[in-house]
């Protein structure tokens, strides 16, 4: 399939904009320029929802800066679509609803739909080695499956180097595949996820194979087409038209054009385009199922599971896990021109679709997204966590928290939604289980195992308890109380949910056994006493950075504190938004961060954005022991390993601050090569020579120490799991409070 294109076209298309550094919009005026006829209402939502929708849009647009933004919103036969800002800034053309943008790896639920399209018609088998589909791509190792590369479980490498990714010439089908083709797997297929592009590349490359058409015509037949996406096409510079976005990047205060890329190389992982009302389109053919069958599109979201047990938080093409009770399908893209983020709730009949022109914001439209759902389905109220002081409260209540959200997102998902629950054996024993899990003594004992325990209660390795409980328990509560009772508690809070059951339970004779041990029902009790001293009436119904004057409610905060100072809802990450908006005035955004760790001190994620904060001050000094005190917490022994500290770096765009964090992490980590190797990185780029130095001396010692312990340890006897295809293993998700990033965002998805 041969995809032309001339380059020197495309940069006179893209206008002056590549000529000079374009300045970044004022903070406002991403709010004023949208004209009033692109707010499409063909079957609008109510106006003070629409209004509600238009203000969160604009508060955070206003945090800058920013280019152009066009978002979708969908529940049932309701939609409302609004462009904010520019797709050209340069020659001044706003964003619309029109406006099309670069897909990035939204392409791979594209990909996914045609693999599984083609499955049901019996023209390409799922477990399949994808040799036999793709004789361009050799014989590994292992045989690679269709179903293993659906889920990014193939072992198919990812990009090893930004020069891998950084493709600027139109290449055909063969030739894409023969950029990684002598790549050997990085692991035994079905044993560890590894996000790749390029295995989703063979899965393109299988369409073509298993339909007799192009790539793109199958696309355009068989997906866009029925799902009357009528912009959409790949990302081929011939398809591209006067409403195609200019991408930019974020440099300093300031926003800068986007390097050139051509997406043929990464055809079926990240070269498509479309326009959100196109995604939503997309949204609205997946909850109808009319792409693929219910069934299909049930095994689709659920999460694949590696051969040892552990949940994915990946279906086929889909990122899928549970958020605050709700069943979340989504996916993120990011690359140069573009990001983007599709999320469906399969289970509410609603979609969010949102993309803009900028780079590397998924944050903020993972944070956007968040806000849009809270609107459209909790009539804006906000989800807090909880905030304790005691360690093993926090420990059961993270227990609490996770039980609840498996529990209220599967019931949905399998009662509204195309999804199935685990076969139930001995539900009396799993209670019994949980109970366990919440034994306030093995906590205190051992605090980070208990943690890590109740992390893997989900997954098919922890005989998925939390779900089979989860989803009974919200069976009970919608018997005895109905099921808009299930509603409330994405902003009531855990302890709620487990008050209603056992309430419920009393109603319905539930067996004893169904009841938790005596000490989970003191707990619970006793949460939601604390919870109900410590709320603030004026934030019952809003986030505080919603708030007409946030200022005036921080007494009201510190007074909650003072009268429930072991159990009340959490603020940190309202406190840090504000923190967020205030970057243009560096003292209040200190005031604001130093609040949130006074407020919340046993917050992981408050000590970790004051860390920033200092850093980014020239502060280090006094940063560096925020990221103790955040490791210090439950969660942060278990998330700031050393994975998670290099994870965390992609969302840092100071190199100061990145050197920051890694001088913490390797002091809590100091065994650790792979800290110290991208420490060494940092201080090179830096210009600090001897301290590079320094950190590749630690790097080369710290192999040599994991070498020695390998060496000593012994051999692990291998874990059998069920097939991944076994219907069981098809339940999970994640209880982060945020839709994922795209991993491969940087240097390209």
């Amino acid at each position: 399939m041969k995809r032309l294109f001339v380059a020197l076209w495309w940069v006179v298309q893209a206008g002056p904009a590549f000529a000079q550094e374009a300045p970044a919009a004022p903070p406002e005026s991403s709010a004023k320029v949208a004209p009033a006829p692109d707010a499409k209402d063909s079957s609008g939502f109510p106006p003070e929802v629409q209004r509600a929708l238009d203000a969160l849009v604009r508060a955070d647009l206003k945090q800058g800066p920013t280019a152009g933004l066009s978002v979708g919103v969908m529940r049932g036969g309701q939609r409302w679509m609004h462009g904010y800002g520019y797709r050209d800034l340069a020659r001044k053309l706003p964003a619309t609803v029109r406006t099309t943008y670069r897909m990035a790896s939204i392409t791979k639920s594209f990909t996914a739909v045609a693999v599984m399209q083609l499955a049901q018609a019996g023209k390409l088998d799922l477990d399949a080695d994808i040799h036999t589909l793709v004789p361009e791509y050799p014989v590994k190792q292992w045989p690679v499956t269709v179903r293993q590369l659906l889920g990014h479980l193939g072992g198919v490498p990812t990009y090893d180097s930004p020069r891998a990714g950084n493709n600027t010439k139109p290449v055909t089908t063969k030739e894409a595949i023969g950029l990684f083709a002598d790549r050997p797997l990085v692991s035994e297929p079905g044993t560890r996820y590894l996000y790749t592009t390029w295995g989703f590349n063979l899965l393109g490359a299988a369409v073509e194979t298993a339909s007799g058409q192009s790539y793109r015509e199958y696309l355009r037949d068989h997906v866009f087409g029925p799902a009357n996406m009528s912009h959409a096409d790949v990302d081929d510079m011939r398809t591209r038209d006067a409403e195609q976005a200019v991408g930019y990047r974020i440099s300093g205060a300031t926003l800068k054009p986007s390097r050139f890329l051509d997406v043929t190389s990464r055809f079926g992982g990240g070269g498509t385009r479309a326009t959100v009302e196109d995604l939503l389109g997309f949204a609205r053919a997946v909850l109808d199922h009319q792409l693929v069958t219910r069934e299909t599109m049930g095994r689709m979201q659920a999460s694949m599971v590696t051969r040892d047990g552990h949940i994915t938080d990946y279906g086929m093409g889909f990122a899928t896990y549970p958020l605050r009770g709700h069943y979340i399908v989504a996916h993120a893209g990011g690359q140069p021109e573009t990001t983007t983020l599709l999320v469906i709730l399969p289970a509410e009949d609603t979609a969010i679709a949102l993309a803009t022109n900028v780079e590397d914001e998924a944050k903020r439209l993972r944070r956007l997204s968040i806000r849009l759902m809270e609107a459209v389905l909790d009539e804006g109220a906000p989800a807090r966590g909880g905030h304790f002081t005691d360690p093993v409260d926090a420990v059961v209540y993270e227990g609490l928290g996770r039980l609840a959200s498996y529990g209220l997102a599967y019931h949905d998902w399998a009662t509204r939604g195309p999804g199935t629950l685990p076969a139930e054996t001995d539900l009396a024993g799993a209670f019994t289980k949980v109970s366990a899990l919440f034994d306030r003594a093995a906590i205190a004992r051992d605090g980070r195992g208990a943690m890590e325990r109740i992390r893997g209660a989900h997954e098919p390795r922890g005989e998925s308890l939390f779900i089979r409980v989860g989803a009974h328990m919200a069976a009970t509560v919608e018997k005895a109380l109905g099921a808009e009772r299930l509603r409330s508690y994405r902003t009531q809070g855990a302890a709620g949910f487990f008050a209603d059951y056992l309430a419920a339970c009393e109603s319905l004779k539930c067996p004893e056994a169904e009841r938790f041990s005596p000490a989970v029902r003191g707990d619970v009790a006793r949460f939601v006493a604390g919870w109900k001293r410590a709320e603030v009436p004026a934030l019952k119904r809003t986030r505080l950075e919603a708030a007409k004057d946030p200022e005036k409610l921080w007494p009201a905060l510190k007074e909650a504190a003072v009268r429930a100072p072991a159990v009340r809802p959490d603020y940190t990450d309202e406190l840090l938004t504000l923190a967020d908006r205030a970057k243009r005035k560096p003292a209040d955004r200190m005031r604001w961060l130093e609040r949130a760790t006074e407020l919340h001190p046993e917050s992981m994620d408050a000590h970790l954005a004051q860390a920033v904060g200092l850093m980014e001050a020239d502060r280090e000094a006094e940063g560096i022991p925020h990221v103790r005190e955040a490791f210090e917490t439950p969660e942060g022994s278990l998330v700031l390993s050393p994975a998670g500290f290099l994870r965390r770096l992609l969302d840092t765009r100071s190199p100061k601050v990145a050197r920051g964090l890694l001088r913490a992490a390797v002091t809590l980590h100091p065994d650790a090569p792979e800290l110290w190797d991208a420490l060494a990185k940092r201080e090179r780029a830096l210009g600090d020579a001897g301290a590079a130095k320094n950190a590749l001396a630690q790097a080369k010692r710290a192999r040599q120490v994991r070498a020695a312990q390998e060496a000593r340890a012994p051999k692990a006897p291998a874990v059998v799991a069920p097939a991944v295809n076994a219907p069981a293993q098809d339940k999970a998700g994640s209880t982060s409070p945020s839709v994922p990033v795209d991993p491969e965002s940087a240097p390209e998805p």
